[in-house]
This record gives structure tokens, C-alpha cells and sequence, in this order.
């Protein structure tokens, strides 16, 4: 999970709990800006929920896109 690893090691931090109504999520962030938060799929693992915001985190990197599960799309 190279980029959760990258992001802590800047200064950021990722989040795994309860949010609001939703039972569980993950999110991370680094000192500016939400980078991804992410609703736990039914079935879905830990490991697995682990590794998709790694490739959201690896998303924002790369091409600026911020995934938002959470709050859907801000239009």
C-alpha cells in the first residue's frame, strides 16, 4: 500500500470508522485537502476497503482526482 505509506510519511492521515449514518468508511487526507473517502461495500473486507482508498489515494497522485463516496458528486 505504497501510497497510504507515502501519504503518511508527507503528513497525512487516513480514517477508518463510523461516519454519520454510515457505518463504516475510510478516508484520507493530507494538510490541504480531502484526497478520498470511500463507503465500506457490503461484504467488503477491511483489506480490501484498505486497498481501494490506496488506489484512490494513488488516483489523486497521479491525475488530481479526488474520489468522494461520501458526499457524491459536487456539480
Amino acid at each position: 500500500m505504497k501510497n497510504i505509506e507515502a501519504l503518511i510519511g508527507d503528513g497525512g492521515e487516513i480514517t477508518v470508522g463510523a461516519i454519520g449514518s454510515i457505518a463504516c468508511a475510510a478516508t484520507a487526507a493530507d494538510q490541504h485537502n480531502a484526497l478520498a473517502m470511500l463507503v465500506r461495500r457490503e461484504g467488503e473486507t477491511l483489506n480490501a476497503l484498505l486497498k481501494r482508498l490506496d488506489k484512490s489515494i494513488g488516483k489523486f497522485y497521479e491525475h488530481g482526482v479526488i474520489i468522494d463516496e461520501i458526499n457524491g458528486p459536487s456539480d
